[in-house]
């Protein structure tokens, strides 16, 4: 087993001294090495217009423009690159896994994807004009998940990336969501609105008990709500399953299979132990295949607890985070996990050629 540890990192401020602080902190790490490489590729295969890009962010999450303002800064890059390599419109998505739960006001999921890929950041931020939120960096300014201080918690599944449009990807999505909306309902509406990259299911809770998931594609969206969810990676509405890939047999079966637990009263526990045991038919280990297990978030949406495991079979971090927006930083700086497998988390390691 692969011992690996990641940043836990928190920040107060306005969206621009939230940007600075975290470019300066990716340019002293591992990662900023691999994102300098990254960009030779990320230039042949996407262009991104810097003022569509203004235009859109000042239109849905103003204050992540700002935000992006003050990475550049941080980073020493100019405001065009920047944009360009981490604002995730116009990016690309390869495919991943990610299952998710909710009822009983809680809301689990696990992020599956490759190790390469991984920021390796928890973060807790709280800007001046949007909302608090906690969780896992991706693609500079986005989340992989989170929950936010209004206790709507957001998490996307990958469903397909045939025929993609201009707009956003996933992980910028997200954070749209935590930073601007209070509950489901206009978690909803901001999707409908948003232009969309890829095609992703969004999962949705929030404090009112209230779930739905969103079938997103650059083509249109459907939508289905409950007071219980479960979702995986593959649309189920009918005039949207047109955007499927082929395979769905392991989606399916994930589904299924949290279709069973619905009935039983679900904990914070009880919802880490089915997601983060190495056991668990959830826990997925196909790393080398883009759908290893990677975190899992619990989220009690009400009271703000955070439950969050990081590798398989983790002991997990508790997280009060009513008291972090109340002012109360937590004392952890770093959190470790175990992986089975050899394939690189390159967040911890510099580019030596």
């Amino acid at each position: 087993m692969k011992e690996v540890v990641v940043d836990v990192l928190q920040s107060r401020g306005t969206y621009y001294e939230i940007g600075v602080r975290f470019g300066q902190k990716l340019r002293q790490s591992p990662l900023y090495s691999h994102h300098e490489k990254r960009r030779k590729k990320s230039l042949r295969d996407y262009n991104v217009k810097l003022l569509e890009v203004e235009g859109l962010l000042r239109q849905f999450a103003p204050g992540l423009w700002d935000e992006l303002n003050g990475l550049s800064h941080g980073l020493q890059w100019s405001l065009e690159d920047t944009i360009h390599e981490y604002s995730g419109f116009q990016q690309e998505w390869k495919e991943s896994g990610c299952s998710s739960l909710a009822k009983d006001g809680i809301y689990v999921r696990n992020y599956d994807y490759h190790p390469k890929t991984y920021e390796g950041r928890l973060l807790l931020v709280e800007p001046e004009g949007g909302y608090a939120s906690i969780g896992f960096s991706g693609r500079g300014i986005g989340r992989i998940d989170g929950l936010n201080e209004k206790g709507l918690a957001v998490g996307f599944h990958f469903v397909n990336r045939i025929k993609p449009g201009d707009g956003f990807i996933c992980t910028t999505i997200a954070r749209i969501l935590l930073d601007t909306c209070k509950n489901t309902d206009e978690a909803i509406e901001v999707l409908r609105r948003l232009p969309h990259r890829h095609s992703f299911n969004y999962s949705l809770y929030d404090q009112g008990g209230k779930a739905a998931v969103v079938e997103a594609s650059p083509r249109g969206i459907g939508v289905y709500h409950h007071s219980t969810l479960s979702c995986t990676n593959h649309f189920q509405m009918n005039h949207m399953k047109k955007d499927n890939r082929h395979y769905l047999k392991d989606s399916q079966k994930r589904l299924d299979l949290l279709h069973s637990v619905q009935e039983k009263e679900l904990t914070m526990d009880g919802a880490f132990k089915l997601f983060n045991r190495g056991d668990s038919p959830i826990f997925k280990k196909a790393y080398d295949a883009w759908a290893g297990t990677i975190h899992t978030c619990v989220f009690q949406c009400e009271s703000l607890q955070c439950l969050i495991g990081f590798g398989e079979s983790s002991d997990g971090l508790v997280v009060d985070f009513q008291e972090w927006v109340r002012g109360r930083n937590i004392p952890v700086r770093k959190m470790s996990g175990k992986f089975d497998t050899n394939e690189p988390f390159l967040f911890m390691e510099e580019v030596t050629e």
